[in-house]
């Protein structure tokens, strides 16, 4: 028998990039008929604009997930859409609704404990897109080439019977600069959550999911629908969990495992 959706009090999606060949549309589709919210947040990047500009991809699988989040809404989930770089074009529309989906600058989030959380991409934050827009657009070039080649490397690994392993991102965490990078990212988060005088800050745009409370503030990444298939999810107790969604629907009512890992 297949079994209903899993039900949260709030899930939290971002750079899912759809309009690229790297987006992994099918599997979030499938997460999101086994997954549903009373709010859901879309963190940015969600449609690629900066892909779709130079060349138009856009497969029936990134339309189903575009159908599927505004039938969400249009059942009874609240769903906010705050923009990132790759999707800044939707940052004309704050404040208003496109069938029923939400169209927000930024979000404060209310946990079931009361606490306080920022919602907001990070792009603003990170001084290479803030200042070298052209350095980005290079970077994002070259991020694409090497998404096409783990396409190549994981079809092999298929083949040999072996599970999805992201080289991009191994390479990326190997890399002593990313890792640092990561670091000032994190913490330039949690300053602008201690800004804001809230408990916490719930951002995206550089495809690393975390939970942690390092710098007296929880700091959550959701991650990214390129590499790692990251959502976060706040369950009825305030919880905050990363989801990974670690395969597809290989049959009626079959259920990818799903990895949770909880905050500190």
């Amino acid at each position: 028998m297949t079994p209903g959706p899993r039900r949260f009090r709030a899930l939290f999606i971002s750079d899912v990039h759809l309009g690229t060949r790297g987006c992994q549309a099918e599997k979030l589709l499938d997460f999101l008929r086994l997954h549903d919210a009373e709010t859901i947040y879309l963190v940015g990047d969600i449609i690629d604009m900066w892909q779709l500009r130079s060349g138009w991809y856009w497969p029936q699988a990134h339309n189903d997930v575009v159908q599927k989040l505004l039938r969400k809404a249009r059942k009874g989930s609240r769903v906010i859409y705050v923009p990132g770089n790759h999707d800044e074009f939707m940052r004309d529309y704050y404040g208003t609704h496109f069938g029923g989906i939400e169209i927000a600058e930024t979000a404060i989030h209310i946990g079931a404990d009361g606490r306080r959380y920022l919602v907001i991409h990070g792009d603003h934050f990170d001084m290479v897109v803030k200042h070298a827009r052209w350095l980005a657009l290079l970077g994002d070039h070259a991020y694409s080439l090497a998404l096409v080649v783990n396409t190549v490397f994981n079809a092999v690994r298929r083949r040999l019977g072996l599970t999805y392993w992201s080289l991009s991102q191994w390479a990326k965490l190997k890399v002593k600069n990313a890792v640092s990078y990561i670091g000032e990212f994190e913490k330039t988060l949690a300053a602008e959550a201690h800004r804001h005088a809230v408990d916490g800050v719930i951002c995206g745009h550089i495809h690393h999911a975390a939970i942690h409370d390092r710098f007296a503030v929880r700091y959550v990444n959701c991650g990214d629908w390129v590499e790692s298939c990251t959502a976060v999810a706040e369950l009825a107790d305030g919880v905050f969990e990363i989801l990974t969604w670690t395969s597809e629907l290989t049959g009626e009512g079959e259920v990818a495992d799903i990895a949770a890992a909880r905050a500190a």
